[in-house]
């Protein structure tokens, strides 16, 4: 994993280029991330860094957490996240990362909890086919069809695409273009589309190969 940071997505937008010609694009709002702690392989078995998102009331941070928060002398933070680096030593407790991380035309990977669905089935969860609407189906049009063989097996197979929980889950975007960064307003642009729904907390990381 590579470094980055934490944000928002704060909607799209249509980006017009040098060209003129319109794009999607994705305006992420991304305040600073403070570092709140330093592991390396030395005390932690990996090198990385611990970054901290958005603020919230001490009242509403458990014990654990705030005695972590007190020890590094950082204010509560309400989202925690680590990203691995290399080289942990170049980085301090407190030092902030912003949006200036990122330049203008460079590669980012964007994750993200996608928007949920509530419980779907085979028709709108995997793009099934469905069955006929006519030749004496009844009541079938929807359904998945046979999920076993009562003949070898006699039972059904773990994995089985069926109906369930559709969305939710985190999905990463990679491979996108940055189109603009504005250090002032804590903003970044890019291009394409991002999950989750408006105002959702997104990682933002440099594009590894």
């Amino acid at each position: 994993m590579a470094l980055g940071i934490l944000g928002e997505k704060a909607g799209m937008i249509t980006w017009f280029d040098a060209e003129g010609r319109h794009i999607a694009a994705t305006v992420l709002y991304a305040e600073p991330s403070v570092v709140t702690q330093i592991k390396s392989v030395e005390t932690d078995g990996y090198n990385a860094i611990q970054v901290g998102y958005g603020s919230i009331k001490e009242k509403n941070v458990t014990k654990p957490l705030k005695g972590h928060f007190h020890k590094a002398g950082l204010p509560a933070k309400r989202t925690l996240r680590e990203f691995r680096v290399e080289k942990p030593e170049e980085f301090k407790v407190g030092q902030e990362l912003g949006v200036t991380l990122f330049q203008e035309g460079e590669l980012v990977h964007v994750s993200g909890i996608s928007k949920g669905k509530g419980f779907a089935g085979v028709m709108k969860r995997h793009d099934f086919l469905g069955g006929p609407d006519s030749h004496g189906m009844s009541k079938w049009h929807r359904r998945p069809g046979a999920i076993g063989s009562v003949r070898a097996t006699g039972r059904t197979f773990k994995g089985w695409r069926m109906a369930g929980h559709m969305g939710h889950e985190r999905v990463t975007v990679k491979n996108l273009k940055v189109l603009k960064v504005y250090p002032d307003k804590n903003v970044i642009v890019v291009q394409g589309a991002v999950p989750g729904p408006r105002r959702g907390l997104v990682e933002i990381r440099k594009a590894t190969q």
